[in-house]
């Protein structure tokens, strides 16, 4: 006997864990997956005001950290950027893809199959680098979100795009090119 969570019932329900625990698969949060664009929000936020209103680094290292920052800043930039272009009119911010979307394999998806989120994690490490130590507990949030909003949005790939399972196999870092 299947439990409702086995045939798919408990994903984005009330019952249901945010986390997917049991399948090892994250919830829809929503038809479209809203709720996960509202979780991201909050470490958004506090990436920003720890940023602002955290500590700064100490003087010895601060000159050092900001050239790291701007050099993780920059690729990230590329990557957010290069994969937002290469979708166009497809980008939205839910996991869920567009109806009638076609599959993005060049470009910066032909090194990672979520450069966004990639480019997004590398600016928002470039961001902490650049300001406050306190931002790196947010950039640590932001990527174990980021980590299971792309399996979910996966899960609805492989459903959505007949040879997403080929293309994942190809292209084997989810995040950033020949590291994540």
């Amino acid at each position: 006997m299947q439990s409702t969570c086995e045939t798919g019932a408990c994903q984005g329900a009330p019952g249901g864990s945010l986390w997917g625990v049991g399948r090892g698969e994250p919830p829809a949060l929503g038809s479209r997956g809203e709720g996960w664009v509202a979780i991201q929000l909050l470490p958004l936020a506090l990436l920003v005001a720890a940023g602002v209103l955290g500590p700064e680094w100490p003087d010895g290292v601060e000159r050092p950290l900001l050239a790291v920052g701007f050099a993780l800043g920059l690729p990230g930039a590329i990557l957010f950027l290069g994969g937002a272009l290469r979708l166009g009119v497809q980008l939205t911010p839910f996991p869920r893809p567009v109806e009638g979307g076609a599959l993005r394999e060049g470009g910066v998806y032909g090194l990672a199959r979520h450069p966004i989120y990639g480019g997004a994690l590398l600016l928002a490490l470039a961001w902490s680098l650049a300001t406050s130590w306190c931002a790196l507990g947010p950039v640590a949030l932001l990527a174990l979100l980021f980590d299971r909003k792309s399996r979910r949005e996966e899960l609805w790939l492989v459903e959505r795009h007949e040879g997403y399972a080929a293309y994942r196999e190809r292209v084997r870092r989810r995040f950033i090119p020949w590291v994540w």
